[in-house]
């Protein structure tokens, strides 16, 4: 499997529009961020893809494949997901073997040893697992689940600081292991900003950006100063939002092109949380 092409993909829950009209690839071994708010359809093009539901109109290809022609290959996409499909009475050791079971190339012997480097005990029951750790326990099955394409939906949820740094840290070590691609959906963006290679933002249910991290984070800048002298710099360039206090403004751009310093103006560059918020608020409000 080396790509999923995802074609004017529409998802409708009654009269909500989820998706609408989607067109999407995901190519193999890369690491994405999709990124959206409350609501934008993440999950539900996650879920779609992974073919937990099914589309009402459009396409998803798996090597130019339709998903109705490659059962075998179906079980090279892994999800993990906010909710938890493991059985409440299943000891943590024996969700590691039943997932060997349904998922060939599960590394049982690796989860092992991360159930052991993140505290998590075999021998405890589902059930009784916080929050934190019945979120550490989906990260393991998906990082040792050796599949193609795996999906992360909130995969920091209820980890402190410090377990996010290690599931962030254990996830490079399988990118750079493994040929497969990852895909994280998170609100904590500025911590993955580091990681990923390519930005998806979609708001809702459409994506209105698809990029490089490198390549949007190089675009983004902030120009500051008073409210006329910024107006009159950004005049003719594609402003994304604002803030004014007072006398004082902040325009925040969108430019390929390098901007040149001005003696009237201060221009610095913007990280990926703010260029999300600007560019989502903008696309919200028209």
């Amino acid at each position: 499997m080396s790509k999923i092409q995802i074609l004017d993909l529409s998802k409708n829950f009654g009269s909500t529009k989820a998706l609408k009209e989607v067109t999407l690839t995901l190519d193999n071994n890369k690491i994405y961020a999709l990124l959206g708010r409350n609501g934008a359809g993440k999950s539900t093009l996650l879920n779609v893809i992974s073919n937990r539901i099914f589309p009402s109109s459009g396409e998803i290809l798996i090597d130019d494949s339709g998903l109705k022609d490659i059962k075998d290959q179906i079980v090279q996409i892994y999800i993990v997901g906010e909710s938890n499909l493991f059985p409440e009475s299943m000891k943590v050791g024996e969700v590691f073997k039943w997932t060997k079971e349904f998922f060939q190339d599960f590394n049982e012997e690796k989860a092992m040893a991360l159930a052991k480097e993140f505290q998590l005990p075999l021998s405890k029951k589902v059930k009784s697992l916080s929050t934190g750790y019945l979120t550490i326990l989906k990260d393991i099955a998906g990082l040792c689940v050796n599949t193609e394409f795996v999906f992360f939906d909130e995969p920091v949820l209820g980890l402190d600081a410090n377990h996010r740094d290690m599931f962030y840290k254990n996830l490079l070590k399988c990118y750079s292991k493994n040929n497969s691609t990852f895909v994280i959906s998170t609100h904590l963006i500025d911590e993955v900003a580091n990681i990923v290679e390519n930005i998806i933002i979609i708001n809702e249910g459409k994506i209105i950006n698809n990029t490089t991290c490198e390549k949007l984070l190089s675009m983004g800048y902030t120009i500051s100063g008073t409210i006329k002298d910024v107006d009159n710099f950004t005049k003719d360039k594609k402003v994304i939002g604002e803030d004014i206090l007072g006398n004082m403004k902040a325009s925040y751009i969108l430019s390929e092109e390098n901007i040149v310093a001005d003696a009237s103006v201060d221009i610095s560059k913007i990280n990926l949380q703010k260029l999300f918020i600007e560019l989502t608020r903008k696309e919200t409000e028209q």
